[in-house]
């Protein structure tokens, strides 16, 4: 390909899955559509999101659409944007370079280096607050209890970890019922709940290149692969060496065992978080490359192409081969040997690529987000072998709450998992359990930001 055919590309933003104010009719975009520019030029696609989606414009606005007022905290998290794409209302001189959102807060890295978080205020550190630039909004009647129920049940207790999952949704529907109590009990309940886009103050020099945003808790990372941490940490989440229920400003995760990190590593083999054959195991790599939030556990990338787990893993979602918590990193032994590039996680699972480009998968598995064609979890990462990865380059992955789609080195598009809301984009509402190919015409995938509900895809096509 020349030059002049290279300069004709135009990059454009696909959307499917549910996305409620995307929409008049609130109904599910079974296969790709195209998401109107509105006069941006398209940069990337951010992940995560329920009930909104977020996308990077060339210029590094935020562009947010599909919330709807109905959706309670999603409909503030996302600045109110309905059908069409519109700016979040962030200081107008910051410039985006990464994005992330979870269930009701959003994190934001700029092209300097700062990090501006907001949405519901568990979830955002001590910072300076930018408040007066999203005046006007407010957040209306608290309803989380519809995100929650969303879920179909009949699936889940199919499997062992069902009769967990719905323990875990009545877990959350008390602690949604204790805020949204206090929340009444305040003068001023929206207060209490949502929190304006705040500028995180972290160590002076630190310079933050990536975001990802858990369930409740948030990780960033640095220019020299520090990771940082802040939030819910009651699983073990943030890599802190015990169950933290709530760290309020950004704490610094030792995940690599350097002279910086050596006492933090001390003290978790001390705490037993290491099993005695693994004290003298050294974690390959220098620094961190990649990080991932999952609904209750994280996961990063050394910069040898290690993979470390920690937090919740009830379903082996940290790779372990147990069912246990993992409370500080803990490297994913049966992955080395193998160099890891990409990591990504979901509400209950993980998934890597390799350099090979091949993928492994862990963690729950109730409905195929594996993509190992069952319904079995997975405590170990096991190789992605089907038949429709032959051949296959990946590229780039992201999974949803329970859900995931990847990108390939030659712009195809895989999806598996759950699909009621047609998030996979293959025409229908039926769960896969082994990745099976999106159709997008007439474009070339670029990558790939799976939601809670949906999935967007920034492709190229010729102009």
């Amino acid at each position: 390909m020349n030059g002049e055919e290279c300069e004709a590309l135009e990059k454009l933003v696909y959307m499917w899955g549910y996305l409620p104010g995307a929409l008049p009719q609130r109904t599910p975009l079974l296969t790709p559509v195209r998401v109107p520019a509105s006069g941006y030029n398209w940069k990337d696609v951010s992940g995560g999101g329920c009930g909104f989606a977020m996308a990077l414009s060339e210029p590094g606005k935020l562009i947010t659409w599909g919330s709807t007022d109905d959706l309670g905290q999603s409909y503030v998290t996302s600045g109110k944007h309905g059908e069409t794409p519109e700016p979040f209302p962030l200081p107008n001189e910051v410039s985006i370079v990464k994005a992330a959102a979870a269930w009701a807060h959003c994190v934001a890295a700029t092209d300097c280096g700062e990090v501006y978080t907001w949405g519901w205020k568990e979830c955002i550190p001590s910072g300076k607050v930018f408040g007066e630039t999203l005046s006007g909004i407010s957040a209306p009647p608290w309803r989380w209890s519809k995100l929650i129920q969303v879920s179909p049940r009949s699936k889940v207790s199919k499997s062992t970890g069902g009769t967990v999952s719905g323990g875990e949704i009545s877990t959350k529907r008390r602690k949604v019922s204790s805020a949204k109590q206090a929340a009444e009990t305040s003068s001023s309940g929206d207060d209490v709940l949502t929190a304006m886009p705040c500028l995180v103050t972290l160590n002076p020099g630190v310079r933050i290149t990536s975001v990802a945003a858990g369930g409740r808790h948030t990780l960033v990372l640095s220019d020299i692969g520090q990771v940082w941490g802040w939030g819910y940490g009651g699983e073990g989440q943030l890599g802190l060496g015990s169950r933290i229920r709530m760290v309020s400003s950004p704490h610094l995760i030792p995940c690599i065992d350097s002279s910086s990190y050596s006492k933090d590593i001390s003290a978790s083999l001390a705490q037993g978080s290491m099993s005695s054959e693994g004290q003298n195991f050294r974690i390959p790599g220098s620094c961190i490359k990649a990080i991932a939030c999952g609904g209750r556990h994280s996961a990063v990338i050394t910069d040898a192409g290690a993979v470390l787990a920690f937090g919740w893993g009830l379903y082996g979602q940290c790779g372990q081969g147990s069912t246990d918590d993992e409370l500080s990193p803990t490297c994913v032994s049966s992955l080395l040997g193998i160099r890891i590039e990409g990591v990504a996680a979901g509400l209950w699972h993980t998934v890597c690529t390799s350099a090979d480009g091949d993928v492994y998968a862990f963690g729950g598995n109730q409905f195929g987000q594996l993509g190992t064609g069952s319904d079995q979890a997975e405590v170990l990462p096991r190789l992605l072998d089907c038949q429709s990865l032959e051949n296959v380059n990946v590229k780039s992955i992201s999974c949803g709450a329970r859900h995931t789609a990847l990108v390939t080195d030659n712009g195809k598009v895989f999806s598996w998992g759950w699909n009621k809301y047609g998030q996979l984009g293959l025409g229908d509402v039926i769960d896969r359990n082994i990745p099976s190919e999106v159709t997008v015409e007439g474009c070339v995938a670029k990558n790939v930001a799976c939601g809670w509900w949906h999935t967007l895809l920034l492709a190229e096509s010729p102009t």
